[in-house]
């Protein structure tokens, strides 16, 4: 008998990367269980520990023989977060052995690390979810100007540091997860997702695209067997989409680590995934299988709201978000759905509206009042020592007599005016936005004048303060949102837009109150989870009790909305402050920027899910009792975001920062209406 060829031996890795059978355990099985924050039969009230995900069935597999990649859709409310934490051992599981990790107890991995027998060390989870920078293991700056200033400081780390896990002032042997960083590994990974000309960088300087990067970088050295991403596309602009994506790939291919991704409806799913959860809200699944099952199934769903054949409630909020599903992210760009496969394609697709969402028609019939520059830049450039990062170009200006080019950034915003910012990440537009709110300390050297004055006193004229400025600017951005004293109740956040300092005494009279109470009333359903039918008339004394830390994520974007518009400043700035919102919470706000208390959405606004639905006059309006106007002429708008759907209708002037160092000047262009009402809008500002 012919003896049989030995077989070659084969590193695990290969086997990571190439194995195709299916014969191993998975890695995580869930088998019909029921998920709770405390024992059912505790002393809390039910109400207060509901059931999440009853009766679950999820399985991911060690190694497949075909593609198997998993993303969680749903809307900021509908329990991503919670679902990626029971992947990983969060939350009692009744029974309890409905939840297992049969692949961490093989001998396969007690050979390769014993310690990864244990889900908390084998399966890693990063969030995004309105998180600044690098996380716990990062030092966080005391103050909002920290970031853009030169190191100076032991604290200032660097990135390799964070890397290496050396962030304390008491330096020990620092490792990750009681792990040393191997130094092969810490290069793979440092080139794997482009963080080479980053590594000696100050981690405050990086932008959110690199901090980004720079998380998922460093829960790859601890060589997890699963990687969690909690909404890792949210703030990023679409060039990083089509950068981080491919690399996100490659490690889900080799199985190196396996990934899971959660992804908000507006969110572009990349085409490598295969399989979708989606979910509909307060911690229930609403479909689950491949791809191209569910999202057709959901397809249906639209098409039977928007007939009359489906209960729209089935789906709670989140039948808004739907609509917004399934663009795809390509190699070669963001793909719209395509409706042409299905049988009732000509009704499924979503008409064109005669306005935005946020009440604006889709093309303009008239200029808008233009006044005076609020903003003049002439000639800006921001550098740390030799290094560049906003202003690193020559510009065609146009002079009395001719057109020339100029060094550095030139550019005007004047009263009416509504500006998108926009440009990859780490372009310099937070930069460009800290030299307007002066946190940046070159403001003060720059040729720059805000509200008619520099920041140091000219012949004849005084400086404008810090103090000044911040009376008459409107902030909401994630930076605002990590410094934000988490212990003010809400109602104290909203009076913060009238204070110096974020806890200082602010100075309110008889209108601020007025306000403040109005814009609690109007956004009561958004802004406390027990929110009932209230009297128009009642004073919400329930904000006095609501702390802010304590408040959903969402419910904090809100406040902060708030505190940017309430008092009508001369200059509103959002950056990126509609993120973390789902889509109904988000066209709220949209549309008392634009509007305030005079516009509403019509109740088949909800019935439809639909951007085309019916903007109407506000019972408040018809009463001639509105407190809080929208945007007005003698105001101005900047706005930044990489969502198409969160850019405001009212939106038309634009910038758009070129690649940090690319030595291309910003380019400039002007809207003839929403960019929602036409994707070539969108992609002209892009360059795409």
């Amino acid at each position: 008998m012919r003896r049989p060829t030995a077989r070659p031996y084969l590193p695990l890795s290969y086997l990571r990367q190439y194995g195709t059978s299916n014969t191993r355990p998975p890695i995580i099985s869930i088998k019909g269980g029921t998920f709770y924050r405390h024992h059912p039969n505790s002393t809390i009230p039910q109400h207060a520990n509901p059931p999440l995900f009853e009766d679950l069935h999820f399985e991911l597999r060690s190694f497949s023989s075909e593609p198997k990649y998993w993303a969680i859709i749903g809307p900021s409310s509908a329990g991503k977060t919670t679902f990626l934490n029971i992947l990983r051992g969060k939350h009692l599981s009744i029974p309890a052995t409905a939840r297992s990790y049969p692949y961490l107890s093989s001998d396969e991995i007690e050979a390769k690390d014993h310690r990864l027998r244990n889900p908390e060390s084998a399966i890693k989870q990063v969030g995004f979810d309105g998180e600044q920078g690098l996380g716990a293991q990062a030092p966080q700056s005391a103050y909002l100007s920290a970031r853009y200033e030169s190191r100076r400081e032991d604290t200032d780390f660097s990135v390799l540091d964070y890397l290496q896990g050396n962030t304390q002032l008491n330096l020990t042997a620092q490792d990750i997860d009681g792990k040393t960083v191997d130094t092969k590994t810490l290069e793979r990974v440092v080139k794997d997702l482009r963080l080479g000309d980053l590594i000696d960088m100050p981690v405050s300087n990086l932008s959110n695209g690199q901090t980004r990067r720079a998380r998922i970088a460093r829960a790859l050295l601890g060589n997890p067997e699963v990687l969690l991403l909690d909404e890792p596309f949210m703030g990023l602009d679409p060039p990083t989409l089509l950068s981080l994506s491919p690399m996100l790939y490659g490690l889900a291919e080799r199985n190196a680590p396996r990934l899971v991704l959660s992804l908000r409806p507006q969110d572009p799913v990349p085409e490598w995934i295969t399989h979708l959860v989606y979910l509909k809200g307060n911690c229930k699944v609403a479909r689950m299988g491949t791809k191209d099952e569910v999202l057709d199934e959901l397809k249906e769903l639209i098409f039977g709201v928007q007939h009359g054949l489906v209960d729209p409630y089935y789906f709670n909020e989140s039948i808004k978000s739907m609509h917004e599903v399934g663009r795809t992210l390509t190699s070669e760009g963001i793909l719209e759905p395509d409706f042409s496969s299905t049988d009732f394609s000509a009704l499924v697709r979503p008409s064109v509206p005669s306005e935005s969402r946020d009440g604006y028609q889709m093309h303009d019939v008239h200029e808008p009042e233009i006044g005076e520059p609020l903003i003049e830049m002439e000639g800006a450039r921001v550098a740390y020592g030799t290094k560049a990062v906003l202003g690193n170009w020559k510009q065609k200006v146009d002079t009395e007599s001719s057109t020339e080019d100029r060094d550095g950034l030139w550019w005007s915003v004047k009263r009416g005016q509504r500006w998108g910012i926009f440009g990859p990440n780490g372009s310099g537009k937070t930069t460009l936005l800290s030299l307007i709110c002066s946190d940046h300390p070159q403001t003060y050297s720059l040729p720059i004048r805000l509200f008619g004055r520099s920041r140091l006193p000219e012949p004849g004229k005084p400086g404008i303060s810090i103090f000044d400025l911040q009376a008459r600017i409107g902030h909401s951005s994630p930076e605002i949102h990590s410094h934000i004293p988490r212990s003010l109740s809400l109602r104290q956040v909203l009076e913060n837009a009238w204070s110096e300092t974020f806890r200082g005494v602010p100075k309110l009279n008889q209108d601020a109150h007025e306000r403040i109470d109005a814009c609690l009333r109007w956004f009561e359903q958004d802004l406390r989870s027990d929110a009932g039918q209230t009297a128009a008339t009642a004073k919400p004394e329930w904000a006095d009790q609501l702390v802010f830390g304590g408040l959903p994520f969402s419910s904090q974007r809100v406040a902060l909305f708030l505190r940017a518009v309430i008092k009508q400043p001369d200059l509103v700035i959002l950056d990126e402050a509609f993120s973390g919102m789902d889509e109904g919470v988000r066209d709220r706000c949209l549309l008392f920027l634009g509007h305030g208390e005079t516009k509403q959405f019509s109740d088949i606004k909800f019935k439809l899910g639909s951007s085309g639905s019916e903007i109407v006059e506000s019972d408040i309006s018809k009463a001639g009792k509105v407190k809080v106007g929208g945007l007005t002429k003698d105001q101005a708008l900047l706005c930044i975001s990489h969502v198409r759907e969160e850019i405001p209708g009212s939106i038309r002037e634009w910038i758009c920062l070129p690649e940090a160092n690319s030595g291309e000047p910003a380019r400039f262009g002007r809207l003839d209406g929403p960019i929602e009402g036409n994707y070539r809008r969108w992609n002209e500002i892009w360059g795409m």
